[in-house]
C-alpha cells in the first residue's frame, strides 16, 4: 500500500481544512492521496487508470458528488466511490449505495470507520480489475479465432452436437472435430462447460446457423 505503484485515494472537498484532516490521516496510515477542491479540477486534472478509489463530498460548487458519479458511471470509469457529507439523508444514502458506492459517512465521522471504508474500496477495486483483466483476455482469445472457428463455438455451447453442427454448417464431421479442438485450444478451455461458461461471459449470442 505503501509503494509508488499502489493504489491512491483521491479526496474532492471543497473545504480545504477537511482536506487537509484526510490526506494527514491517510499518510499517517501510510497511504497515498491526492486532494481536490471540485469535481471539475479532479475531471480535468486526472486519467484514472491506476487503482485507487474517491473520498467524495456530496455537496460541491458545481459538479455535485452525486453528480459525478454517474458522469464517472457513464464515462465507464468504475473507481470505488465513498460519499461524505454534513447533511445526509437516509433517500440520498439509498441512491448512493445503489449506484455503486462503497459507503455513505456523515461528517464528523470516526477516522477508523473511513480507513475500513477505503480498504473495501480496494478491495473491491482489485477484484474489479482482475474481472476486466479476465474480460479482457477472454476477448483477446475469442477474436483469435476464425470465422467459422467462432461460428463452431457458438452452436457448440448451444448445446449442438458435432453432427449437428456439421449439418449446420454444411460441412463433414470430421471438420467439426477438428474446428472445436482448435476452439477449445485457442480459447485454453480444458471443457465444454468450461467454454460455455467463457461464452457467457463474453455475452456472446447463441447463434443457431
Amino acid at each position: 500500500m505503501t509503494s509508488r505503484s499502489g493504489p491512491t485515494v483521491f479526496v474532492i472537498d471543497d473545504d480545504i481544512d477537511v482536506r487537509a484532516s484526510i490526506q494527514g490521516l491517510l499518510r499517517a496510515a501510510g497511504l497515498r492521496s491526492e486532494s481536490f477542491a471540485t469535481a471539475e479540477e479532479f475531471l480535468h486534472n486526472k486519467e484514472l487508470d491506476g487503482p485507487g478509489c474517491l473520498v467524495l463530498d456530496v455537496s460541491l460548487p458545481g459538479v455535485s458528488g452525486m453528480e459525478l458519479q454517474r458522469k464517472l458511471t457513464d464515462a465507464g470509469v468504475h473507481i470505488p466511490i465513498i460519499f461524505i457529507t454534513g447533511h445526509g439523508d437516509i433517500p440520498m444514502t439509498v441512491k448512493a449505495i445503489k449506484s455503486g458506492a462503497v459507503e455513505f459517512l456523515t461528517k464528523p465521522f470516526v477516522d477508523q470507520d473511513l480507513l475500513n471504508a477505503i480498504q473495501q474500496a480496494f478491495d473491491r477495486d482489485r477484484i474489479t480489475r482482475h474481472q476486466q483483466g479476465e474480460l479482457a483476455e477472454l476477448r483477446r482469445r475469442h477474436e483469435s479465432l476464425t470465422v467459422r472457428e467462432r461460428q463452431v463455438m457458438s452452436l457448440v455451447v448451444s448445446g449442438m452436437l458435432n453432427k449437428q453442427v456439421a449439418f449446420e454448417l454444411g460441412t463433414s464431421e470430421i471438420t467439426v472435430k477438428i474446428q472445436r479442438g482448435r476452439v477449445m485450444a485457442k480459447m485454453k478451455a480444458e471443457s465444454l462447460a468450461e467454454l460455455v461458461r467463457m461464452a457467457a461471459k463474453l455475452d456472446l449470442p447463441v447463434s443457431k446457423k
